[in-house]
């Protein structure tokens, strides 16, 4: 694999088998478990173009080795909309060879095309070497998230 034969390509209906083995290493990663009712609700909602929430996977082949997740949303700041970069995964073995920043780029370019304003995202603050690759892409924002489950 070299970064030029990884290409970047919004989902389709027939890749959930290749996007929900990344999905549930995503979620490994972050030790979170997920109802199967919510990933099957958060797949019907990146086919629905009524939602504002999208997905992409990077493809070496014919082999799915990273996804990235967004969602357009409203702000009182600007007249455009953001985008948020929800989830971000590449499989471990391909991590460091490019797809991160591609799926990023993809994210970006989207954005751009549908007139948002800003794209951001959050990550744990452990995931130092992300981090690493985040700060090479954008700018910290120097805002710490509260939050609180419901």
């Amino acid at each position: 694999m070299t970064e030029n034969t990884i290409q970047i390509r919004p989902i389709h209906t027939q890749d959930h088998d290749h996007w929900l083995p990344l999905w549930e290493g995503y979620q490994r990663f972050y030790h979170a478990d997920i109802p199967s009712e919510t990933t099957s609700l958060t797949w019907s909602r990146f086919l629905d173009p009524r939602e504002p929430m999208f997905a992409a996977l990077a493809w070496d082949g014919d082999q799915a080795i990273g996804l990235v997740h967004f969602i357009y949303h409203r702000s009182c700041w600007t007249s455009g909309n953001y985008c948020y970069l929800q989830d971000l995964f590449v499989n471990g073995e391909r991590r460091g060879q490019g797809v991160g920043r591609k799926l990023i780029e993809h994210v970006y370019q989207q954005a751009q095309e549908a007139g948002c304003s800003r794209v951001h995202w959050l990550t744990h603050e452990t995931n130092q070497d992300a981090m690493k690759l985040y700060d090479r892409l954008a700018d910290r924002s120097g805002f710490v998230q509260y939050r609180k489950l419901l």
